[in-house]
């Protein structure tokens, strides 16, 4: 099986910056998409950024220029920088990754969510 935990979340005035981490641990052969989603109170889940393994990035039109995503795959884990906070940057963050098991019938990829981390922006 494949964990995802993320850390990083906080309270912080608006302007400031939070750097969110999800690490992956489990029986991987590698991770081939990863992302960060949101969700604030009273809405749907909406998509951040996603990094495919080839480093290839996407953001949502609201975070680019500000919001970073990078993965560093000796650790298998991806980050979220996140920079000139808006109280709308408020919301609780998962992670997720499309990973690559090995299973007794071969390779097998699933995707996987983390836990959540709270990011709060205050005005």
């Amino acid at each position: 099986q494949v964990q995802l935990v993320e850390s990083g979340g906080g309270l912080v005035q608006a302007g400031g910056s939070l750097r969110l981490s999800c690490a992956a641990s489990g029986s991987i052969v590698s991770i081939n998409r990863s992302g960060w989603y949101r969700q604030a109170p009273g809405k749907q889940r909406e998509l951040v950024a996603t990094i495919t393994s080839g480093n290839t990035t996407n953001y949502a039109d609201s975070v680019k220029g500000r919001f970073t995503i990078s993965r560093d795959n000796a650790k298998n884990t991806v980050y979220l920088q996140m920079n000139s906070l808006k109280p709308e940057d408020t919301a609780v963050y998962y992670c997720y990754a499309e990973v690559t098991i090995a299973t007794r019938w071969g390779h097998r990829s699933y995707e996987y969510w983390g836990q959540g981390t709270q990011a709060t922006v205050s005005s």
